[in-house]
């Protein structure tokens, strides 16, 4: 397959990568920008989806170890948690491999604007109060039900499931946005790691391209845990709330 990897490229890839992997540290919407780049190169939709998806879990992976050093991740919430996520991804992976990525982009932003709205007018919705305890996962159909929906489009597209994880971690089951980053990038390193095989399998994953943008996230994701465990939770949010609004705007203009 031909593609553009030009010097050029590669450094747009790095700076994409290094980009993505802060936001999707603490926000999410990073992947957008990944994937702008391999469409840019000239490489066809479907295996720049998968390709994209190379950085996903070493990003993931790197992130979820930086918040366990600085004990901000709740292990035993962990396998409860992915049965609904992954489950999703698999279906959405699935899917993905035969049918075109438009068909829940507008969902997706449908999401994200509702997301954004809340978050201005009930801004402690995205922001639990520190004496709140988080919600079990056999407790909260809410919860379920919306892991799963974040597992199905993260397995379908990636590009903006840190928001959709987020809204349930942190909105449904009200754990506190540290832990709920924490946790969202142990779901994503997972079911990434699933519709990555799945794409290779079916030959839709450029390496080289994948490698390229995975050494930009991994510094990405140095710096973000470190600051997401020192800023305080109003920044957080805010940071959350610009991620949300930014990309927004980027999908709506696609």
């Amino acid at each position: 397959m031909e593609y553009d990897l030009s010097l050029f490229f590669i450094a747009l890839l790095l700076a994409s990568g290094l980009a993505a992997g802060f936001v999707n540290t603490i926000a999410g919407g990073g992947g957008f920008l990944t994937l702008s780049v391999l469409l840019l190169m000239g490489i066809p939709a479907d295996v720049a989806n998968g390709t994209n998806r190379v950085s996903v879990s070493a990003q993931s992976l790197e992130g979820v170890r930086g918040f366990h050093r600085h004990g901000a991740l709740d292990i035993p919430a962990i396998l409860p948690i992915l049965a609904p996520t992954v489950s999703g991804s698999v279906i959405g992976t699935l899917l993905a491999s035969y049918m075109p990525v438009e068909l829940l982009r507008p969902a997706l932003l449908i999401v994200m604007i509702t997301m954004a709205t809340v978050m201005m007018i009930r801004p402690r919705l995205m922001t639990p109060a520190a004496e709140e305890i988080p919600k079990r996962l056999a407790e909260s159909p809410g919860g379920w039900a919306a892991l799963f929906a974040a597992g199905l489009y993260g397995g379908f597209i990636q590009g903006g499931v840190g928001f959709l994880l987020l809204f349930a971690l942190v909105g449904v089951m009200r754990y506190s946005l540290v832990q709920g980053n924490a946790l969202k990038l142990v779901c994503t390193f997972i079911f990434g790691a699933v519709a990555l095989a799945i794409f290779a399998i079916r030959g839709q994953v450029l390496w080289i391209p994948g490698l390229v943008i995975t050494v930009g996230t991994l510094i990405g994701v140095r710096y973000s845990v470190n600051f997401a465990v020192r800023a305080k939770t109003e920044t957080l949010r805010n940071v959350l709330l610009l991620a949300v609004i930014g990309a927004c705007v980027a999908a709506f203009f696609r």
